[in-house]
């Protein structure tokens, strides 16, 4: 369609078309309605300079730039693309929003809408002055300097390097395969990207195969194409070109490539390319046998399929980084005691720019100053706080994201957990949703998610190992991140006096308050995120707070008992609240009935605590829509005192019972729950029956109960629930049967019946499933599939392997 759009239109007339495709598609598809409006947006800006810019050029007799074009028409496919995304797969609309966003911010760096724009139109007029200018400074320079040459000849090595011996060796396995053109090394700064690139140029085989053919451009955060350009023309000494135009600039790099490579091959390196300059990698992946690119950068860059992910280092060579710097005569000095050397390599996290910057700091000092340096940070002092270098390293990645508001502002909401802890990416996006408004909770939150890890700020980690299964449907993520990273956070987000933070984030060790705290009386907290960190030896005493403002409470306990604080009861603006118990068992919560008050809240996360009391107060809560147990010890306290709530939570939409040992049945309150869409229940192996009138969640979609290995059956209601897309019973071992009518489920697009291994048989209503696409099963369960349905040419058969199914009996067990 894009081909048809721009085929024997003046490019003006079809910018116009687009404009109008652009427009209606926002107002058809829903789920990608902020993103399409935001195109929307730039492609009205873009016009008036793509008007003026082919009216220079046509003044100028030169031709209207392709790339001009290759961009529009992606812009028309994409969009017709996102039209066919089904609203129920998560996952591809995730994809298709982060294309959206990465074209739109193409379009907005190719045409420069912001303050560039101007520039770029007024360039094609005074490019020539501006060459004329460069030619001569390069002039004076060079009598000066007696001529210039290696403008991008390979920077030299640091004395010391350790720890990369194994990494190069795989990044030279992985580039010198034929079938890799670009490789981009990624990591944090400070982790040694640059180090390992310089290494890798000057390794024996890389100069064996490259020759002298070996160029090293760093391009930063505001390189142009043109100023790389000039830097590669420079190199070979060739100063007279001036280039007009970003698209003569590639041109012009990629006939110089060739003249210089002749036969031979040629490698090109660009060090620290940000998210602004990714195009630049693109324009440069010229189609040249023998020709390679090698990248570094804080950000991952998905277009280009493969990245290396640099790892920091061992203990063994952290330890021997910091040594080299602290001790420069003698690397293993006896004033300073081998204890002292580890607890200062644990406190640099093994990032090697911490350890330079610590080695240097402690380089000659007394046994006194690296107790000094510990001390502090065992009272909670952070290594930002004393290290304004690595403060500022570190900072420019938040900077980047000054252009994101949103984006870094849930970068700094990562702060708010435990240092070394996981955190489950649902946690986050339940956050979110919340916090910005989302129109789109799974699609918007996970945006945000994808982003900050393309930055490298966060890393995803699987929550299974074989992820896949149920794509679309079922891909959690576990956020890791490093802890300097997180410190950052925290520093940014406690400046200012403690009552004017947007974000309180709180650490109470045995009882010690913050001395603001204690003292206030009248003093009244502005923060919309608050979170409190206690130890082992808390005890629950609190001080009076005024916090009416937070919206979202994040409670991070230890101790083996917690009462819930009063001053909860006073938060009339709380939305979330999430209790996350990190002792060796569940901790005891106390005073929930605390809850009843907070008419706003909305989201309810339990996680490792014990709520053995009855719990009935959640039940009054009209406005929760999510309310979810993690391995919590849960026992009967959801069934006692519900009788008096029989239209329990009329707005909950998701529930989810998650390792939750215990549990035994569900309450039959539960059932008149109306707006309830997601079911999940997994891992809970002594819950031996559902409610018979499960069937009355007339909006269920999803019905996940994994691993329940005492459940035997479905209740037969299950067969009225007309919206339900996908059902998960695998590893519900016991289960014998489905329901007859169960093919009555005419919207079921999901079902996983593998290691269901007392399943007798499939019901022949089975073969009415006609929107059916997936079927996740094992070979024993595949035969009950084939058995009854012999045709199922349109439905995707997902066979799990043997030996997955043997690790997951392991957890279920």
């Amino acid at each position: 369609m894009a081909e048809a759009l721009f085929a024997g239109a003046a490019l003006g007339v079809a910018f116009d078309k687009l404009v109008s495709i652009v427009v209606q598609q926002a107002k058809l598809i829903a789920g990608f309605k902020s993103e399409l409006q935001r195109l929307e947006t730039t492609l009205k800006d873009i016009r008036p300079k793509l008007l003026t810019i082919m009216e220079l050029k046509n003044v100028l007799n030169r031709p209207t730039e392709e790339k001009i074009t290759r961009y529009l028409k992606d812009a028309a496919d994409l969009v017709i693309k996102c039209s066919n995304v089904r609203s129920w797969n998560a996952y591809h609309k995730s994809v298709y929003a982060k294309k959206l966003i990465s074209l739109d911010n193409d379009l907005v760096r190719f045409f420069q809408v912001n303050a560039q724009a101007d520039a770029a139109i007024t360039g094609l007029e005074i490019s020539i002055e501006i060459g004329t200018m460069q030619k001569k400074l390069d002039q004076l320079l060079a009598a000066g300097t007696g001529g210039l040459s290696g403008w991008c000849s390979v920077p030299g090595l640091p004395e010391l390097i350790v720890g990369l011996d194994e990494h190069l060796a795989e990044l030279k396995f992985r580039l010198l395969k034929d079938e890799t053109r670009v490789l981009v090394i990624s990591a944090p700064g400070g982790c040694g990207k640059t180090t390992l690139a310089k290494m890798f140029c000057h390794d024996d085989e890389i100069k064996g195969t490259f020759g002298g053919n070996i160029l090293y451009v760093t391009v930063s955060r505001v390189s142009s194409l043109m100023i790389i350009a000039q830097k590669l023309f420079k190199h070979y000494g060739e100063n007279d070109h001036v280039f007009q135009t970003e698209e003569e600039a590639k041109n012009q790099i990629e006939n110089l490539m060739r003249r210089k490579m002749g036969s031979d091959k040629m490698l090109l390196v660009l060090d620290d390319v940000w998210s602004e300059s990714e195009s630049h990698i693109q324009d440069l992946k010229f189609q040249i046998p023998g020709y390679k690119i090698l990248v570094t950068s804080r950000f991952l860059f998905p277009r280009f399929n493969s990245t290396y992910q640099l790892s920091l280092l061992s203990h063994k060579d952290a330890k021997a980084l910091l040594c080299y710097n602290a001790f420069p005569n003698n690397r293993n000095p006896s004033h300073v005691p081998d204890n002292l050397v580890n607890e200062m390599v644990k406190f640099c996290k093994n990032f090697p720019l911490a350890l330079n910057l610590v080695g240097s700091l402690t380089c000659g000092q007394p046994v006194s100053k690296w107790r000094t340096i510990l001390k502090k940070r065992s009272h909670g002092q952070s290594f930002l706080q004393s290290d304004s270098k690595l403060l500022l390293c570190l900072q420019t990645s938040l900077d980047a994201l000054d252009e994101l508001p949103i984006i870094r502002k849930c970068f700094l909401d990562l702060g708010s957990f435990p240092e070394d802890e996981r955190i489950t990416d649902t946690v986050l996006m339940d956050m979110w949703v919340e916090l910005y408004n989302l129109e789109d909770e799974v699609m918007d939150s996970s945006e945000y998610l994808l982003e900050l890890s393309s930055r490298n700020l966060i890393n995803l980690i699987p929550t299974r190992k074989h992820v896949g299964e149920l794509e679309g449907y079922d891909n959690e993520h576990y956020v890791t991140q490093h802890d300097l990273l997180r410190e950052l956070a925290i520093h940014q987000s406690g400046q200012g006096h403690a009552a004017e933070r947007e974000r309180l984030l709180l650490d109470i060790q045995r009882n010690v308050f913050p001395t603001w705290w204690s003292k206030q009386e009248e003093q009244c907290i502005n923060a919309y995120v608050m979170s409190i960190t206690t130890d082992e030896a808390f005890s629950s005493e609190w001080h009076h707070l005024k916090a009416p403002m937070v919206e979202v409470l994040i409670l991070n306990i230890r101790s083996e008992s917690y009462t819930l604080p009063k001053f909860i009861e006073t938060m009339s603006q709380l939305k979330v609240l999430i209790v996350t118990g990190y002792g060796v068992y569940p901790t005891q919560l106390e005073e929930l009935q605390i809850l009843g008050s907070l008419s706003s809240l909305r989201v309810i996360r339990l996680e490792h605590v014990s709520v053995s009391l009855p719990i009935e107060v959640i039940f009054t809560l009209q406005n929760i829509k999510k309310l979810t147990f993690v391995t919590c010890k849960i026992g009967k306290s959801l069934n006692s005192g519900t009788t008096d709530y029989p239209y329990m939570l009329p707005n909950l939409t998701h529930l989810e019972l998650d390792c939750c040992f215990d549990l035994t049945e569900l309450p039959e309150g539960l059932c008149s729950s109306v707006q309830l869409q997601k079911l999940i229940i997994n891992t809970c192996q002594e819950l031996d029956a559902l409610p018979k009138e499960l069937g009355n969640l007339s909006k269920l979609k999803i019905l996940r109960l994994r691993c329940c290995t005492k459940l035997q059956e479905l209740p037969k209601s299950i067969e009225e629930l007309q919206d339900l897309t996908v059902l998960d019973i695998s590893e519900c071992s016991s289960i014998k049967r489905i329901p007859k009518k169960i093919g009555e489920l005419s919207g079921l697009r999901v079902l996983n019946i593998s290691g269901c291994q007392g399943l007798e048989e499939l019901p022949v209503s089975v073969t009415n499933w006609s929107q059916l696409e997936d079927i996740i099963c094992d070979e024993e369960t595949l035969c009950l599939w084939k058995k009854i349905r012999s045709d199922h040419s349109n439905v995707n058969t997902k066979l799990v392997e043997e030996d997955r199914l043997g690790s997951f009996k392991k957890i279920c067990r």
